[in-house]
C-alpha cells in the first residue's frame, strides 16, 4: 500500500479572475506545485488531479446562484475557465500527474469521487488497482469540493487526511463548519487554515 495525493479542482475559474474566484487559490495553485515536486522523493505514490467539467449540469448553473448548490457558469468543458491554474498547470503537464479525474458533466457532482478518468475509470477503482491508502486531499475549495472528495475518501475506506496548508476555502464559518464535518466522519486534518 502506498500514499496518494488527490489534488481537487485547482482550475482558473476557482483562482483570481475566475467566474466563482476563490481568494488565495492562485498562491495554493503554487503551494500544491511546490509539494508535487517536492515530493518527487517518494512521499506519495500516486498523485491524481479532479477537475471540474461540465457539459450541460443542469440547475448547478444559475444566474441568480445560492453559492451553496447554483453558481455562475465555469469550467465548461473545453472552455479555458476548466483548465488548470498556469501556477498547477506544470506540475500536471510534467507528467507527475498519474490521472486526472473529470467530473459534473450533467450534474453538480463536487467530490472527485464522482468523476471518471479518460478511460471511464471511476477515482475509487483507479486507486483500489493500484493498492492506494491512504490518500491524502487537497486544493479548491476546502469547504466545497475538497470536502466532498474527503468525504467520500473515507465512505469508500480509505485513510484520509485534509492537509489544510494546501487547501483554501470560500468562507471561515463553512470551513469550520467543514472542519467539525472531517473530525465526526473520521478525516484527519494537518496543518491550519491559510490566513
Amino acid at each position: 500500500m502506498g500514499r496518494g495525493l488527490i489534488v481537487v479542482d485547482v482550475q482558473k475559474d476557482f483562482c483570481e479572475g475566475g467566474s466563482v474566484p476563490v481568494a488565495g487559490g492562485a498562491r495554493i495553485a503554487t503551494a500544491i506545485a511546490d509539494l508535487i515536486e517536492q515530493s518527487a522523493d517518494g512521499d506519495y505514490q500516486y498523485i491524481v488531479a479532479t477537475r471540474d467539467h461540465h457539459i450541460d449540469p443542469g440547475s448547478h448553473f444559475s444566474d441568480t446562484p445560492d453559492f451553496k448548490d447554483s453558481f455562475p457558469v465555469h469550467c465548461v468543458a473545453g472552455g479555458e475557465g476548466g483548465d488548470f491554474h498556469p501556477n498547477f498547470a506544470p506540475a500536471a503537464t510534467g507528467g507527475k500527474i498519474d490521472a486526472v479525474f473529470f467530473k459534473g458533466a450533467h450534474s453538480a457532482s463536487k467530490s472527485g469521487f464522482e468523476g471518471a478518468d479518460e478511460h471511464g475509470t471511476s477515482l475509487t477503482d483507479w486507486l483500489r488497482a493500484r493498492e492506494v491508502d491512504p490518500v491524502d486531499v487537497v486544493g479548491i475549495a476546502t469547504d466545497h469540493c475538497v470536502r466532498a472528495t474527503a468525504l467520500d475518501a473515507v465512505k469508500a475506506g480509505f485513510r484520509t487526511r485534509v492537509r489544510l496548508d494546501y487547501s483554501v476555502g470560500v468562507a471561515p464559518d463553512t470551513t469550520a463548519t467543514t472542519l467539525e464535518d472531517f473530525r465526526q466522519a473520521g478525516v484527519t486534518v494537518s496543518g491550519t487554515v491559510p490566513a
